[in-house]
Order: structure tokens, then C-alpha cells, then sequence
């Protein structure tokens, strides 16, 4: 039996995996109607504009940490609703539509997608630019990359369908 070698680059690797999260938000969000994007069918869970938008903040600061500043996408809205520890409420007016949280989702991760083949190596064996827990938990770029593109999406996209089953939308397909 013959054997061929192998090697791919990191961000080669870490593509898929968000490649794959990426198709499972269509599938997640394209049958949520937009009116229903803020509701909150039980007490304390993360209604979808929360969910998609938490995760549509990150992909500039992948970007800042891949070195690919040029790319960062403009954000048609602000970290405060969205960061880690924001608590969800139910639409008063703060969250931006459907449409906007969704485009600037997809718009900045598939930026990323497109990045990471490209990326070399040395920039993925960087000491993580982050402070605190998150530095301690991955401390390089690399790890706080491929945690973002792909567990971090899973975290959250699990919590959406699970919002779908509860708004009585089933899973999605």
C-alpha cells in the first residue's frame, strides 16, 4: 500500500470546521421569522438576534488576530448588547433587525473562511494578543482561532436550536 504525505497549513484545517458551522446557521436562521428573531419562548435563553449577533462580533478580532486588520468588516452595530456576559432580553429596541445581524454574520465569517488557507503558520504559533481567562484557556493564536470558528460557533448555534424547538419551529433543514 502506497502512502502519499500530507501537510496542510493551519487555517487550512481550521476551514472546514467553520465552513460547516456557516451552512448550519442558513439552515438555522433561513425559517425564523424576522419578527420572531427576539423572542423569548422561555426565561433566560438567548433568543437568535443575540446568539448570531454574539457570534458576528468575533470575526473582526480574528481578523486582528490572523494580522488581516485590512479585511475587518464594518459593523453596523456595537459589542454592548452582544459581548460575553450581556444579558439577553427580549426586543426593547436595542437589537438591530434580522437582516442586519444576519448579513454582518455571515459577511464577516466568510471574510475569515477565505483568510484562514492563507495565513502562515508563524502567526498561528503567536502568543494570544487576549488578557485573562481567554489568554489562559488558548494561548496562542492559533487555539483562540480555532476555538472561535468552530467550538465557540457550535456553543451558540446549539443554544439557537434549542430556541427553535422551544418557539415550536422543530430543527432545522
Amino acid at each position: 500500500m502506497t502512502t502519499t504525505a500530507f501537510s496542510a497549513g493551519t487555517g487550512a484545517l481550521i476551514a472546514p470546521s467553520l465552513a460547516l458551522t456557516l451552512r448550519y446557521a442558513e439552515d438555522l436562521v433561513k425559517t425564523i421569522p424576522a419578527e420572531r428573531f427576539c423572542e423569548m419562548p422561555t426565561k433566560d435563553m438567548n433568543h437568535p438576534a443575540f446568539c448570531v449577533g454574539h457570534l458576528a462580533i468575533y470575526s473582526n478580532r480574528v481578523l486582528e488576530m490572523l494580522g488581516r486588520s485590512d479585511l475587518k468588516i464594518d459593523m453596523p452595530f456595537g459589542d454592548e448588547h452582544f459581548k460575553n456576559g450581556a444579558p439577553c432580553v427580549a426586543q426593547d429596541g436595542r437589537y438591530p433587525s434580522k437582516d442586519v445581524i444576519c448579513d454582518t454574520f455571515f459577511k464577516g465569517w466568510k471574510t475569515v473562511l477565505s483568510v484562514l488557507p492563507t495565513v502562515d503558520d508563524a502567526v498561528f504559533a503567536r502568543e494570544n494578543p487576549a488578557e485573562g481567562r481567554f489568554k489562559e484557556m488558548f494561548p496562542t493564536v492559533g487555539s483562540a482561532v480555532n476555538f472561535l470558528c468552530g467550538g465557540h460557533h457550535m456553543m451558540h448555534l446549539g443554544q439557537l436550536s434549542t430556541w427553535r424547538r422551544a418557539a415550536g419551529l422543530g430543527s432545522a433543514h
